[in-house]
């Protein structure tokens, strides 16, 4: 792979913050997003919004993907986001998923996460939707 393919692959942080210990699922997505050609950092269970956005920031990436069912989403997004915004680094994409009602998703995108995806979700429906925000996010940064 040549250098200027390399810098346009997607790189995706994904994580399961606080206590949630189910990873099968954020395992399958995974490894769908490398078979969609992304490049994939998983951080694993138990993560902290801080360790998630350095190693975010450290890995120069695109995505951060959260897989979250403990039911603890309204206090990690908007965590994770406000630290991202912190760090100057808000136009990394903040998507997700997990077990979350549409009055919170709608929520959530309104403190500026992107789309949060529920169980049985499509993975093309994911991967459609990372390429082409970070294609928008790219965009305006050239501009």
């Amino acid at each position: 792979m040549n250098a200027e393919s390399q810098k346009q692959k997607i790189r995706v942080v994904i994580a399961k913050p606080g206590l949630d210990g189910h990873d099968r699922g954020v395992r399958v997505v995974a490894q769908a997003l490398k078979d969609a050609g992304m490049e994939v950092i998983y951080l694993g269970l138990q993560q902290t919004p801080e360790m998630i956005v350095n190693a975010a920031i450290e890995e120069d990436a695109d995505v951060i993907a959260l897989s979250i069912l403990s039911g603890a989403h309204m206090t990690l997004f908007p965590r994770v986001r406000k630290l991202l915004v912190d760090q100057d680094v808000g136009d990394i994409l903040l998507t997700g998923g997990g077990i979350m009602n549409e009055a919170e998703m709608q929520e959530l995108a309104a403190m500026g996460v992107g789309r949060l995806f529920g169980p049985g979700t499509h993975m093309d429906v994911a991967i459609d939707y990372i390429r082409g925000e970070v294609q928008k996010r790219r965009a305006g940064r050239d501009a």
